[in-house]
């Protein structure tokens, strides 16, 4: 089923469970990734993921489709993250240094990643660009977005967008230099 199957299926009297479903069987995966790369713990992604699901169900009544329907779950879901990020790093008692050495643990520690040294530095350099020039970098590299299509789900201009990920690029070259 394509978006607008689900959509039509989700507003007939009674079928609303039934479509949503299918929308969290379409896209929970995805979002799943989206949200795990920015915040590098298991639990905390499928906490938002779930959070994600539920604001997208209430919300959906109201969806305009003024954008594509991954578009919408992609912003909630961003959202989310940054919310969670931004409240993470407040709650926090330590020093930015602590901070980095704290993101480094989780990474050095996460259970559920199976990728060799290589790969382990270059998701430390991703885990330390800021929330937004991290999510950023994780749609336009990891998920092959347009820029476009990041701009719809951040409501940044394009051109911000570029400037964005060039740094964030340069950012992580530039730690990955560094530690070799």
């Amino acid at each position: 089923m394509d978006d607008k199957d689900l959509l039509e299926l989700f507003r007939e009297e009674g079928k609303q469970n039934y479509a949503f479903n299918f929308i969290v069987d379409k896209y929970s995966e995805r979002l799943y990734w989206h949200i795990r790369k920015m915040v590098a713990s298991h639990d905390d992604a499928n906490d938002l993921l779930q959070n994600t699901l539920i604001k997208a169900w209430k919300a959906l009544p109201q969806f305009r489709e003024e954008s594509l329907l991954f578009t919408w779950l992609y912003r909630i879901a961003t959202n989310e993250t940054l919310t969670f990020l931004k409240k993470a790093k407040a709650k926090a008692v330590f020093s930015l240094s602590d901070y980095t050495k704290q993101v480094d643990s989780l990474v050095e520690s996460d259970p559920f990643f199976n990728g060799d040294e290589a790969q382990r530095l270059f998701r430390k350099a991703v885990m330390r660009l800021p929330e937004k020039q991290r999510a950023v970098f994780n749609m336009r590299y990891y998920d092959e977005l347009k820029y476009e299509e990041i701009s719809e789900i951040l409501g940044i201009s394009v051109g911000a967008l570029k400037a964005s990920y060039h740094h964030a690029f340069q950012k992580v070259k530039d730690f990955l230099k560094s530690s070799v």
